[in-house]
């Protein structure tokens, strides 16, 4: 019996979308890793902190989706204040450690350890949600820590306290994921993303004092290409989680730890992983996707 011609297109444009939604994803996962790079090749030619990285990201952002809201003639509205405010605040804090996190210790390490946030989100979801508790979850976020443990210690002698800006970064990251989902209930993506770049780069101002200064052409270079590439990374991700499934989402996204891992030493002269810091890697990457199908039963 022959398939309608209709049934076909919506297949092939269904399997079109999803392709469009792998590569989205992944392109996020490759912008976010870039911007770091920038960070990482700036420092050979300009003194611009991780705070001033910060700060240039969001008011850009806050300009460019001010731009958008303008030119479709809406105006954003807030109705749970709380949840913005809550995701406003902890994604500034995240994206604030992992560039200090860049800036301090080596590219890998704060790549990868920016990526434990989804094991930060079971542990949170596991306080806080007794009713969903999944002990078989917890035991995953065990193996993560184990993984986050290598990272840290690969060699097992002595802590590198600089690579706690990364694990920070991940904790906040977490948290403002969680804010993220109850927000995303209430407003729309555009509208979240307003007031995350917006009151985000108000939220930043504090930690401005002593390192803001008026930028020289290549000073701006450096702020823009960092700040464009993180933006790109934030609506290729948005766009991608639109076409693909939470699992195959967060199986892209963490391949960011594996991008980290293989391009440092080349791009940015990393030292390269231990085989215990590689482990630990896989480790964390193996967690985050089994974090993922666990999430899969509820969708």
């Amino acid at each position: 019996m022959a398939v309608p011609a209709s049934q076909t297109r919506q297949a092939d444009l269904a399997r079109h979308r999803q392709l469009l939604g792998w590569l989205a994803v992944f392109g996020s996962a490759v912008f976010f890793y870039l911007a770091t790079a920038i960070i990482s090749w700036g420092r050979s030619y300009v003194t611009i902190s991780a705070t001033y990285y910060t700060f240039a990201r969001f008011v850009l952002g806050f300009v460019l989706v001010g731009t958008v809201f303008v030119l479709k003639g809406h105006r954003p509205s807030c109705n749970h204040v709380h949840y913005i405010f809550g995701r406003t605040v902890t994604n500034a804090l995240a994206v604030l450690c992992f560039y200090k996190a860049v800036d301090v210790s080596s590219l890998a390490s704060a790549n990868i350890l920016n990526m434990t946030y989804p094991v930060f989100v079971a542990i949170f979801s596991w306080i806080t949600l007794r009713d969903q508790r999944d002990t078989v979850a917890l035991g995953i976020v065990g193996l993560a820590s184990l993984g986050i443990w290598l990272i840290l210690d690969p060699a097992g002698t002595t802590l590198d306290w600089n690579n706690y800006w990364g694990l920070l970064s991940g904790l906040f990251a977490g948290v403002s994921i969680i804010y993220l989902n109850l927000s995303r209930q209430f407003h729309d993506a555009q509208t979240i993303l307003f007031y995350m770049f917006g009151l985000g780069a108000l939220c930043i101002l504090p930690f401005l004092h002593g390192t803001i200064f008026l930028p020289r052409p290549l000073d701006l270079f450096f702020l823009l290409t960092c700040s464009i590439a993180g933006i790109l990374g934030q609506y290729l991700l948005t766009y991608g989680f639109l076409y693909v499934t939470a699992v195959e989402g967060a199986v892209i996204s963490s391949s960011r730890i594996l991008i980290a891992a293989f391009l440092g030493p080349f791009l940015v002269a990393d030292p390269p992983l231990t085989a215990t810091g590689w482990l630990g890697a896989a480790l964390l990457f193996a967690a985050n996707v089994a974090l993922a199908v666990r999430k899969k039963p509820s969708r």
